[in-house]
């Protein structure tokens, strides 16, 4: 059963969300007819996007002036329960529409038709995507954008598709090394210590065109303050946050798209993966980026610690909806069964 927690301070942000049936909306509070649209999408089985994306759609809305449209996966025909498990369960792409940038966390999706057409129409307007963890994977299925396949998303959008996990997973975690070739780079202003428990993914298909900003050194255990493992399995250092250049579908223009294979809901846990995020959207959206973003949490955020869940009926049960979501609510969902010892777990 989920727990739901309401913050005191509703009267701050009365008045600043809305949602349809497939989609939450979260308006700056002083929101002027410029400004950049974010489409999050959400929709993943085991990384918890149904956690992460609302709570950076609020930082980006309440704090940074972005209007910012989150979509979820679905339960099956028409129910209005977040199904994480259901991979055709994605809802609400035509937002991408009217979107300025899109941040996807999908993890092996077969969006339909019509929503594979919206899809396609965004990166065919060579507008900017940011894709956190396994967005690398981000669909599957025979269904296509274009002239790109739901499988090659990862690959020719972001630069790389799913790999490896280079780390011990839910053994070893990740602390991002920046580059430091790109240290001046405004997408890490102020960006110094970035941890991931979500371990480092195997990345090798990037060539010299991409600009590499940050480097995940493996670490000995989950532990925030745990030290990168000695010996060949950090040198070279795989690549954790880069810029990439993608050709769009109908071949007549490119995009930029920003990814980091950092993205489980805990790895926000760090402020300044947070920032990271926050500082990409800025840069990708054709504006200044902040020396020192203010990356606190909106609302409190209890995020729950990666893995598959395969309970029957499991989302059903948990019943978590988009009115669990929005400005002043914090749901708190159970860690699944068999995830380890973590000692960054913030309180309720």
């Amino acid at each position: 059963m989920i727990r739901r927690t309401f913050c005191l301070m509703l009267l701050v942000v009365a008045g600043q969300i809305t949602h349809a049936a497939d989609r939450l909306v979260f308006s700056p509070p002083h929101a002027g007819a410029d400004a950049k649209h974010i489409v999050l999408i959400a929709g993943d089985e085991e990384y918890r996007t149904e956690e992460s994306m609302p709570m950076l759609g609020k930082i980006l809305s309440q704090k940074h002036g972005f209007k910012c449209t989150v979509l979820f996966a679905f339960g099956p025909d028409g129910t209005d329960y977040i199904d994480a498990n259901n991979g055709a369960g994605l809802r609400g792409l035509d937002a991408l529409d009217s979107a300025d940038l899109m941040l996807i966390g999908t993890r092996f999706r077969t969006p339909d038709k019509k929503g594979a057409a919206h899809i396609t129409k965004f990166l065919n307007a060579g507008k900017p995507v940011i894709g956190i963890r396994t967005a690398t994977h981000a669909f599957n299925g025979k269904g296509n954008f274009g002239s790109i396949s739901y499988g090659e998303f990862g690959r020719k959008v972001l630069g790389e598709q799913w790999v490896s996990h280079h780390g011990g997973h839910k053994r070893q975690g990740c602390r991002g090394v920046v580059e430091e070739a790109n240290a001046e780079h405004a997408i890490l202003n102020s960006v110094k210590d970035v941890f991931a428990p979500s371990d480092v993914y195997g990345v090798t298909h990037l060539t010299d065109a991409d600009t590499v900003l940050l480097r995940g050194a493996v670490t000995e255990t989950l532990d925030p303050a745990s030290k990168p493992i000695a010996g060949d399995k950090n040198s070279p250092m795989q690549a954790l946050a880069w810029l990439h250049t993608y050709a769009t579908p109908d071949g007549q223009s490119e995009g930029r798209s920003f990814c980091t294979t950092a993205g489980a809901s805990v790895d926000f846990v760090s402020e300044d993966l947070r920032r990271l995020i926050v500082n990409a959207a800025y840069h990708l959206t054709g504006q200044e980026v902040p020396s020192n973003a203010d990356v606190g949490f909106v609302d409190p955020f209890y995020p729950s610690f990666y893995g598959f869940i395969r309970v029957e009926n499991y989302w059903k049960d948990a019943d978590l909806k988009l009115n669990d979501l929005g400005l002043g609510k914090t749901p708190h969902l159970p860690d699944p069964k068999g995830s380890p010892e973590w000692n960054f777990r913030p309180t309720p």
